[in-house]
């Protein structure tokens, strides 16, 4: 009965990070990409906004 109770947490974690993929590949894409993409753009308008302009490089 000691293999079935060292068993158990390894069989947890494989569900639980099968359950995370699935989920995060489910996630990609579809109708909510449009929304994604858009508040990505958003969060880099605002700190390239903080950040000011970027200096000037000198080619050599």
């Amino acid at each position: 009965m000691d293999y079935v109770s060292a068993l158990i947490p390894p069989v947890v974690m494989a569900v639980a990070f099968t359950a995370l993929i699935v989920t995060m590949v489910k996630s990609q894409g579809g109708a909510n990409k449009s929304k994604e993409d858009a508040a990505v753009d958003a969060a880099l308008a605002a700190r390239t906004e903080a950040e000011g302009p970027a200096p000037e490089r000198e080619t050599a």
